[in-house]
């Protein structure tokens, strides 16, 4: 039958401003509070765009950022939560700009649900990814499970 993809969790982190390494610690962090929760290939993608969401967060802010993550279902919302009133704009990248530019396009494209919340002294980027159950299979029929 496999593991059982509805047990829940969370994981909290603290990330010192322009702290780049700790953006592979909250992966490995994220990889295993997901791993009996989550499929492989939607754990892959909420690992991707928790850092893309991160990374911005550190480089675009002065201050430090907050991360959760919570799983509860078998549906993961990640949050990113920083101290600059600026608000996010998915931008289209030029061609010369080899890494940057391209996080949030890759949230909007992957994630099931995203958006950005204010707060008083700062503003919060989240990305939802629902059960993978309720994905249609490959032929495009629903799962008859």
């Amino acid at each position: 039958m496999g593991p059982d993809r509805k047990a829940g969790g969370r994981l909290h982190r603290t990330l010192h401003h322009a702290d780049l390494r700790s953006v592979p610690e909250v992966r490995r962090a994220l990889r295993a509070l997901l791993r009996p929760c989550l499929a492989e290939e939607q754990a892959a993608t909420a690992e991707l765009l928790a850092s893309e969401v991160l990374t911005n967060a550190l480089i675009h802010s002065d201050h430090d950022a907050l991360f959760t993550a919570t799983v509860h279902d078998g549906c993961l919302r990640v949050e990113v939560r920083d101290f600059t009133g600026r608000p996010p704009r998915p931008r289209t990248p030029r061609p010369h700009e080899a890494t940057s530019g391209r996080g949030l396009l890759l949230v909007e494209a992957l994630a099931d649900d995203w958006g950005v919340r204010r707060h008083g002294v700062g503003k919060a980027v989240w990305f939802e990814l629902g059960p993978a159950e309720s994905a249609l299979e490959h032929d495009g029929q629903p799962d008859a499970a």
